[in-house]
């Protein structure tokens, strides 16, 4: 057999998507036995326009809820809504029978929030620029 190729991109497409994700997708199925992956939003509109303005994105598989994005424009912070917003997907994690939470942050993004809604931090690794970290939480659900 011919060595395949290795090339280095910073465009995924539906084929490597389709050949990488599906892949892990398939032999994750066999190995379990389960095939309970799915997507999940949260999603915050304008009133007025009907327009998505921020909201939550993530995921759930093999009981565990992933927040992978969160949003919310500045004028909407400080408001509670994040917190509605983050209950909510919360909530529907612990409806797909989701038994724990995990995400990840930066240190100038939103930690202190996400420890007054009950998550934990469990590591930090430093990042650019200087001074700043990424940080790893979770929470039970």
């Amino acid at each position: 057999m011919q060595k395949p190729d290795i090339v280095v991109t910073d465009v995924i497409d539906a084929d490597i998507e389709r050949a990488v994700g599906g892949g892990l997708n398939d032999f994750n199925d066999v190995v379990t036995g389960i095939s309970d992956r799915r997507p999940l939003a949260v999603v915050v509109k304008d009133p007025v326009t009907g327009d998505v303005v921020g909201g939550v994105i993530g995921r759930s598989s093999l009981g565990l809820l992933f927040l992978d994005l969160f949003f919310l424009p500045e004028r909407l912070r400080g408001s509670g809504l994040g917190t509605e917003v983050l209950q909510a997907f919360e909530e529907e994690g612990r409806q797909r029978g989701c038994r724990s939470a995990v995400l990840y942050t930066i240190s100038f993004q939103a930690p202190g929030f996400y420890e007054r809604n009950g998550w934990r931090r469990f590591g930090e690794i430093p990042c650019h620029p200087p001074g700043t970290s990424r940080i790893f939480m979770t929470k039970e659900l």
